[in-house]
């Protein structure tokens, strides 16, 4: 007999079905899930409990994808998923597919090669599927800056000291002076342009693929100097002092990373500042995680180190790169905690698959950054000429 407690993300198995489900489980899968330290029906808090075998078909077919669907549709469950991904993500266990999902890989890896899933034509779609889902959910989630990106820990004991210390970070990097002309690509909800103009006295231009985000971002900056426009960065044109994207080249991808520099070469002005805060991979992958790109960020893709540097030689100089990956992991879990205190308010609106989808999303990633293989990076980039020296910053 299995009872679920989905508002805890919690799962109870009775010793009764344990055994018959476990002998249900493939072989192959089972010891794939054992190499990362992961039982099914174990007793460890990061083991999965099996409540539907369809799981072990979908897992077996299309890998992350049928992991994640199958765990939307109730199939299996976990007390500390967040622990559980920590373990699959520290043994790379991707990298040991098997059987059909094989194929697909194969596939999929082939199409992305080929596509630019990141064309003009295809910019907003990650607004309209994610970012528009309702504001509701992210005012609910975030700090009280919407900060929908990682926060930064070192002296910070909430997440709101977290998000504050992370935008006075980026100021004091920018080297932000009143009267400059701040260019933010990818502005969300328009917490840093706020903050910017408010705290520094910059005129601020922000733009964003997403028609909510422009509305709330346009009412939270009503009355400073700060234009928000709905457009994408192709379409950018004009001179800033200072230019800043937080958590938007995650949505740029590889075809189109030296584009994207040139446009921001030509926008920077021959003394500025570029500051590029962005998550980052271990590794150059080759395609993108087809849960992650089918339910909560169409179109993503995650840069290499070895992929930014490769698009900056000859373009950017490289003043500071700064790494703390570690702090997404706080991020995110702070991030579901709130999710879960707001969710009893949010769920006349969203359905019980959706609690179960942000869940899967959240704590995954939390446990993608904790092992290690999720980085994440901000750089300070200057033109070649600029005359100034430049001295990083930390606090």
């Amino acid at each position: 007999m299995v009872t679920i407690n989905t508002n805890r993300n919690e799962a109870v198995l009775a010793d009764t079905a344990s055994p018959k489900l476990r002998r249900a489980a493939p072989k192959i899968i089972t010891q794939l899930l054992e190499h990362a330290g992961v039982q099914v029906n174990g007793p460890a808090p990061w083991d999965i409990q099996v409540l539907d075998k369809a799981f072990f078909r979908k897992m077996f077919s299309t890998w992350e994808l049928g992991i994640g669907e199958s765990y939307m549709d109730g199939d299996w469950d976990c007390e500390e998923l967040d622990s559980f991904f920590h373990r699959i993500a520290s043994t790379d266990l991707e990298q040991t597919v098997v059987g059909p999902a094989r194929i697909r890989f194969i596939v999929e890896m082939a199409r992305q090669k080929l596509l630019n899933a990141q064309s003009k034509s295809r910019a907003f779609q990650v607004g309209e599927r994610h970012y528009d889902i309702g504001n509701d959910i992210f005012e609910s989630m975030l700090d009280s800056h919407m900060m929908y990106s990682c926060g930064y820990w070192e002296q910070a004991q909430t997440l709101e000291e977290a998000q504050l210390h992370k935008l006075q970070l980026i100021c004091r990097k920018l080297q932000l002076k009143p009267g400059e002309r701040l260019l933010d690509i990818g502005c969300g909800w328009g917490g840093l342009a706020r903050y910017a103009a408010t705290e520094y006295g910059v005129e601020v231009v922000g733009i964003t693929v997403s028609k909510e985000q422009q509305k709330l971002a346009q009412e939270r900056c009503a009355g400073l100097p700060v234009t928000i426009e709905l457009t994408d960065y192709r379409n950018l044109t004009g001179q800033f002092d200072k230019i800043v994207s937080v958590g938007m080249f995650e949505h740029v991808g590889p075809k189109n990373y030296d584009i994207y520099f040139n446009i921001v070469r030509d926008l920077l002005r021959p003394d500025g500042l570029f500051l590029l805060h962005t998550i980052g991979n271990f590794v150059t992958e080759k395609k993108t995680d087809a849960w992650i790109d089918k339910y909560i960020f169409p179109n993503g893709h995650l840069p290499s180190a070895k992929q930014i540097a490769t698009s900056l030689e000859g373009r950017f100089l490289i003043e500071d790169w700064h790494n703390f990956g570690r702090d997404y992991d706080k991020t995110l879990m702070a991030w579901s905690a709130k999710f879960d205190e707001a969710w009893p308010r949010l769920k006349a609106q969203y359905d019980e698959r959706f609690y179960r989808m942000w869940k899967y999303f959240l704590l995954s990633s939390a446990g993608f950054f904790r092992s290690g293989q999720g980085q994440l990076w901000q750089l300070v980039l200057s033109k070649r000429g600029r005359s100034d020296a430049y001295r990083s910053v930390r606090s």
